[in-house]
């Protein structure tokens, strides 16, 4: 991946199952065109135990809270023997300066 643009097409071609926080993550990415997202509420463990998906992404916030939270989720769904794709976070940490999901925007 090369920019947020080729970000957006390969999270949308890839259609595995993406978490996120809340209800303005879950629009951002509905504006990008991906169409498979959970949005956890206040009780995230209680969510994934819905969850069927061989393979997930989780894209909760780069910031102190995202990244607690998303290590909770990622042993969680580990432990049900749910994969997860790390791909599309780790490009947003390394390569961009996105710090909150809901504030991806594409040209």
């Amino acid at each position: 991946m090369n920019s947020l643009e080729d970000w957006a097409e390969k999270l949308k071609a890839c259609n595995k199952l993406v978490i996120v926080e809340g209800k303005k993550d879950r629009k951002a990415l509905k504006e990008l065109g991906i169409s498979k997202i959970m949005t956890i509420s206040s009780s995230p463990l209680l969510d994934i135990e819905k969850i069927s998906e061989k393979e997930v992404i989780i894209l909760t916030d780069l910031d102190q809270h995202g990244k607690k939270l998303y290590s909770k989720l990622r042993h969680t769904l580990q432990r049900r023997g749910i994969k997860i794709n790390k791909q599309f976070r780790e490009f947003l940490l390394r390569s961009t300066r996105v710090s909150h999901i809901e504030g991806i925007k594409v040209p």
